[in-house]
C-alpha cells in the first residue's frame, strides 16, 4: 500500500487539526506534544521539528482558531455585514466545540507573557474585524462580544449547540433571555 505523501504545508496542517482536537481536550498545560504527534500520525520530533516547541504549536492552533472564526465572520458579512449576521454565524461554529474549547484555553494560559501576547492579538484581530465589517461602534461590539463570550462558554458546556444537555431550569431560563438567532 503506497502512502500518500504531503507538502509540508499540509502536514502542518494536519499537525494543528490534531493539536486542535489535543489542546481542547487537555488545554495548554495537560496536553503534550507526544499527545499531538500520535493524533496526526507522525513522531513528536516531527512535531518539535515543525513549530519548535509545544508552546509554539499551541499558538498556532489558537491563532487557526481565531482565523476561522474571522473567516466565517467575512462569509456571514458578505451575505449581509450585521452583527446579527455575525452573530449567526458565530452559533453555527457551536458545531466545532474544539476550536471555541481552545480559544478558552488560550485565554486561561494568557498569564504566559508569550502565550498571553498572542491570545491578546487574537482577540484583537477578532474585534477589530468585527468592527471593520459592521461598522459597530465600540459599544455595540463590546456586547457582541460579551455575549460572544457567553456563547462560548455556553457551547463548551454543551448547554448550547448540536448535542446540548438536556436543560435544567437554570438554563431554560438563560437561554430564553437570547434573541431567537442565538439559542
Amino acid at each position: 500500500m503506497s502512502r500518500i505523501r504531503l507538502t509540508a504545508a499540509e502536514r502542518q496542517e494536519q499537525i494543528v487539526a490534531a493539536a486542535l482536537q489535543a489542546f481542547a481536550q487537555g488545554g495548554y498545560v495537560g496536553t503534550s506534544t507526544d499527545e499531538v504527534a500520535r493524533l496526526s500520525g507522525v513522531s513528536q520530533p516531527y512535531v518539535i521539528r515543525i513549530f519548535g516547541s509545544k508552546q509554539e504549536l499551541f499558538l498556532a492552533t489558537v491563532r487557526y482558531a481565531g482565523q476561522r472564526i474571522e473567516a466565517t465572520w467575512r462569509a456571514a458579512a458578505d451575505r449581509e455585514p450585521t452583527l446579527a449576521s455575525l452573530g449567526s454565524a458565530y452559533t453555527d461554529l457551536l458545531a466545532e466545540r474544539e476550536l471555541l474549547a481552545v480559544l478558552l484555553h488560550g485565554f486561561a494560559a494568557s498569564a504566559d507573557p508569550v502565550v498571553g501576547d498572542a491570545v491578546r492579538a487574537c482577540y484583537g484581530n477578532m474585534y477589530q474585524t468585527v468592527r471593520d465589517l459592521t461598522g459597530a461602534t465600540p459599544e455595540e461590539a463590546r456586547d457582541f462580544f460579551a455575549m460572544g463570550m457567553l456563547i462560548t462558554v455556553l457551547g463548551t458546556m454543551r448547554i448550547l449547540g448540536p448535542g446540548a444537555v438536556p436543560p435544567q431550569p437554570w438554563m431554560t431560563s438563560l437561554l430564553s433571555t437570547f434573541p431567537d438567532h442565538t439559542a
